[in-house]
């Protein structure tokens, strides 16, 4: 017990030095004219959209680029703001086969559009996105 208690203060000792030289580092880089301002500390929303994996992937490009591309899939536009919830077995089938048409690594990439035109992928099927996502990592 007392071997975790000491492990945890020394991990806790060890981040908190890590901490102040990156301070210092960022202040002498500050002075010698290197970067203009400290880098602002980024929140992450809390809310899940269930597509952790695209997600995770995505994060990235969605703070480089707010561009919509569309994967021949204009006809998804009408159910924008609608719930992920209340989708038919129609409606969900047609998001399937739109998924399923895409090349592998383009899948996440629709899942973007998607969110960024405000459309939620049915329930149903973020496991299957999720399992087309995560096979490329396998």
């Amino acid at each position: 017990m007392w071997i975790l208690i000491i492990s945890f203060f020394v991990v806790f000792i060890i981040a908190m030095i890590v901490g102040w030289a990156r301070n210092i580092k960022i202040k002498r880089q500050i002075e010698k004219g290197e970067i203009e301002k400290a880098p602002e500390i980024i929140t992450v929303d809390s809310e899940c959209c269930g597509q952790h994996e695209v997600c995770e992937k995505e994060s990235l490009l969605a703070a480089v680029s707010k561009n919509i591309e569309y994967y021949d899939d204009e006809e998804l536009d009408r159910f924008k703001s609608y719930p992920s919830d209340k989708y038919s077995s129609d409606e969900i089938d047609e998001f399937r086969e739109i998924m399923y048409t895409c090349k592998e690594d383009e899948v996440a990439g629709w899942a973007r559009s998607l969110q960024l035109r405000g459309i939620e992928i049915p329930d149903e099927l973020k496991d299957e996105l999720f399992l087309i996502v995560g096979e490329r990592r396998i």
